[in-house]
This record gives C-alpha cells, sequence and structure tokens, in this order.
C-alpha cells in the first residue's frame, strides 16, 4: 500500500486502519472489503461518484453504522466492537464533518451551546463561564468571533455555518476529523476559505482527515493520498502526485477525464489524446 508523505518508509504506526470493510443494505453490497490506513497528520481523500460507497464507508469507520464484517481500529482500539462506555471514549478522538452544516446544527440553540455542548457531554467543561471562554477560542481558532455567542444557525452564510460545525468538532481534541463533502455545498470562493481552515487545523491542531469528495480539483488541494472508490470497492489509492500524474485504473482516469480544463486549446487536445487511445 502507498504510504503516506508523512510517513514514507510507513515507520510509525496508522492512526486509522481499515481492514476488508463490508456493508450493504437490502441485499445490495455498498462497500465491499474496502482496506486503507491514515497515517498521523495525513490527509487521505476519498473519491468517487455518486453511489459509490465512500460516504457509507465513512459511516462505518464513525461507527454511525454497524459495517457487516471487517476491522476499523482507531490507535489501536477496535471501533466497530467498541461497548457504549468505549465507544464515548472513542468519539473524543475522532469526530465528524457533515456536508449540510445548516442540517447538522440545531436550529434552536445558539452558536455557545451548540460549541459547547462537545465540552459539556465529555465532562471536559462543566463550569459555564470557563466553558464560554473555551468557546470564544474554537471561534478565534475558525475565524469567527465572541460577537457570534450567542446568535442561532440561521442568522449565518452557509460557509460561517461551517466554521460553527468545525469548531465542534474540535472542541474535544480529536485526533482524525471524518469529512463527508464538507465544502460541496458552498461557493467556490466559500470553499477555498474553508478548505484552508482545513489545512491549517491540520497544522496546528496535527489532525488527520479523512476528506470523502467528488470534487477532485478539492482533493488535489488538500490530500496527500487519494483513494479511488467504485460501485462499493476501492480501485486505486497513491499519492496525490501518483493518482493524478499517473492513473493505473481506467475508472481513475475516466474521473480525471471528466474535469473540465478551463483551457479551451489543451481540453481539444485531450479530446483528441481521447479518441486516439486504444
Amino acid at each position: 500500500m502507498t504510504r503516506s508523505p508523512h510517513d514514507p518508509n510507513g515507520s510509525a504506526a496508522p492512526l486509522l486502519v481499515v481492514e476488508k470493510l463490508v456493508k450493504s443494505f437490502g441485499g445490495r453490497r455498498v462497500v465491499d472489503e474496502v482496506s486503507f490506513d491514515l497515517a498521523p497528520g495525513e490527509v487521505l481523500g476519498l473519491v468517487g461518484e455518486s453511489g459509490s460507497g465512500k460516504s457509507t464507508t465513512a459511516r462505518c469507520v464513525a461507527r454511525l453504522v454497524r459495517p457487516d464484517s471487517g476491522r476499523v481500529l482507531l490507535a489501536g482500539r477496535d471501533v466497530p466492537g467498541a461497548g457504549r462506555r468505549e465507544l464515548r471514549d472513542l468519539r473524543r478522538d475522532m469526530q465528524m464533518v457533515f456536508q449540510d452544516p445548516y442540517s447538522s446544527l440545531n436550529p434552536r440553540m445558539t452558536v455557545e451551546a451548540l460549541v459547547g455542548e462537545p465540552l459539556l457531554v465529555h465532562g471536559l467543561e462543566r463550569d459555564r463561564r470557563r466553558r464560554r471562554d473555551r468557546v470564544v477560542e474554537l471561534l478565534e481558532t475558525v475565524g469567527m468571533s465572541a460577537a457570534h455567542l450567542d446568535r442561532h444557525p440561521r442568522s449565518f452564510s452557509g460557509g460561517q455555518r461551517q466554521r460553527i460545525a468545525i469548531a465542534r468538532a474540535i472542541a474535544v481534541g480529536p485526533r482524525l476529523l471524518i469529512c463527508d463533502e464538507p465544502v460541496s455545498s458552498l461557493d467556490v470562493s466559500v470553499q477555498a476559505q474553508v478548505l484552508n481552515l482545513f489545512r491549517d487545523l491540520r497544522e496546528r491542531l496535527g489532525l488527520s482527515i479523512l476528506f470523502i469528495a467528488h470534487d477532485l480539483a478539492v482533493v488535489h488541494y488538500l490530500c496527500d493520498r487519494v483513494a479511488v472508490m467504485e460501485h462499493g470497492a476501492l480501485v486505486e489509492i497513491g499519492t496525490r502526485s501518483e493518482i493524478f500524474g499517473s492513473p493505473r485504473h481506467p475508472y481513475t482516469r475516466a474521473l480525471l477525464d471528466a474535469v473540465p480544463i478551463p483551457d479551451p486549446v489543451a481540453e481539444r487536445a485531450r479530446a483528441r489524446g481521447n479518441r486516439a487511445a486504444p
């Protein structure tokens, strides 16, 4: 398996190990023996068309759904087999950022309550004043301020709501963020801002990120390695330069060929090359 640039020799133990993961719904196998690992501090992109199984894979890793079989190890701990108390501890090390922040944020709660809730649930800060101070610190980390504390999600733009969701996710100090299409509902300019925030958080907090996306330009910008899924199976995995520079699998090449090129001359040259290919 191609190793992360953060650990090219595979000398450090992976933070996350996924082995032969299987999940079916209604008799149809949605995730078919998927295996990969994630090094500390690495960003791994999981890409594929809609229905390829990438989001279900992420939900199995996060134990939002139980896999039918296979192993998921987070820092050596068994995620699918975790009991209630152990799973609660695992949640501190593994948090998720969803595609639609408006759906993932309770509209009746203020920003202070939303970001502070994980601190209260996990018993990290029960004193209200200190918890409020910690929420302000988290908001400033994601580019917001104390002026937003008493407002509700409806008062914010999509990009601001996603920043609030990210602040909530990092509140408990996780080692792994699982991000399921976290910028696909945002405008392009806002996407860039949120992607830069993820890069900054990776560097500042030492986070590992499993980043699910269908936009290959986003993946190229953010991820160290890329894993490609088709019909529930992992068909190719490699470094960013390997996947984008010399893809081996026909499906990976098809995904890359589908990306528009903002240069008519280059686009025509690519079209001629595709027609000439056997």
